[in-house]
């Protein structure tokens, strides 16, 4: 039996290559796509993940949730390694919703459906899930399992020293998720960063006649551009859709209990995640934290789906 996700996305390259894979993945029954601001501003956010759905096309379409912006802005976004766009420039046309749904009330609609079946995979800001949070204060108690990308647990940011992007750009929200009884997994930069892609992945995607090869195509090579520019690297991290390979293939990732929490004050650890690492910890733990990856495994299994994903054809 598929199981049931709703996808919280700021797209973002890594996190389209992620929905290439939960769109089409028999595991996954995707009920909704909600869009939260991050590495695009919210409205753009919006348009991305509908551009996204309808370049590929998914025999079934989920519910679409739209951004709206976090209480106090984002203090960065992602273009810079995204493109204008956030979909490497591709400028996708897209017929908008004239009456999108916001992501916070489709949320908790989508979990009250389906009480204690619907696990939430958060793959950008934690904005969508906060405020589902609390505007159904039940919720944390009734949905599945929270599976987040960001912070890090003992190597540096991402956009900051301290600070990883996703977690910097709305730290009161992810204070509040951590803090939640909501049964979380964190996949931190810690694991994600040990999975790396050559350029030689576009010779191993499905080809230009799929849906999925045909977009992967168009968005992926201004990505290794961004990466060569900004960080003088031949290769390119999928973040996103390393988490999302924790919820497919879990028997790859070694996790732990642990007491986490977000800096929401400091002047140079602002969006820090902060875990008590203490020989004696003093915090309760409060979520499932990934520590060890088996890389060529996940790197196989991402490769894998994409191409069963590919199977479609365009």
């Amino acid at each position: 039996m598929a199981k049931k996700v709703i996808l919280d996305v700021d797209p973002g390259l890594d996190d389209a290559v992620a929905m290439c894979i939960a769109l089409f993945d028999p595991r996954l029954e995707v009920v909704a796509v909600t869009a939260v601001g991050g590495n695009v501003p919210p409205h753009l956010a919006t348009r991305n993940v509908q551009a996204i759905i309808e370049q590929l096309d998914p025999p079934r379409w989920p519910r679409i949730g739209a951004a709206s912006p976090p209480d106090h802005g984002l203090p960065v976004d992602g273009r810079f390694m995204h493109g204008i766009d956030g979909l490497g420039g591709c400028n996708f046309e897209v017929a908008e919703l004239r009456t999108p749904h916001p992501s916070e009330k489709l949320i908790c609609d989508e979990v009250r459906a389906a009480p204690e079946s619907v696990s939430f995979v958060a793959l950008g800001p934690l904005t969508n899930l906060a405020r589902a949070f609390q505007r159904d204060p039940e919720l944390p108690h009734v949905i599945d399992r929270v599976v987040m990308m960001g912070g890090a647990v003992s190597g540096p940011g991402n956009i900051t020293p301290a600070a990883e992007f996703n977690i910097f750009c709305d730290p009161e929200s992810a204070r509040a998720v951590f803090r939640s009884p909501s049964t979380k997994t964190l996949i931190p930069l810690d694991v994600t960063n040990r999975i790396m892609f050559s350029f030689d992945l576009l010779n191993q995607l499905p080809d230009e006649s799929r849906r999925v090869g045909s977009f992967l195509r168009k968005i992926l090579p201004p990505a290794f551009r961004a990466y060569r520019q900004e960080f003088g690297l031949e290769g390119i991290h999928l973040h996103d859709t390393v988490a999302l390979t924790a919820l497919l293939e879990p028997q790859w990732f070694e996790t732990k209990e642990m007491g986490g929490d977000v800096e929401t004050m400091g002047e140079l650890t602002m969006g820090a995640t902060v875990f008590d690492r203490r020989r004696r910890p003093a915090w309760r733990q409060n979520m499932e934290v990934a520590f060890d990856i088996d890389a060529p495994q996940v790197i196989e299994a991402i490769i894998r789906n994409l191409n069963a994903a590919g199977e479609i054809k365009a």
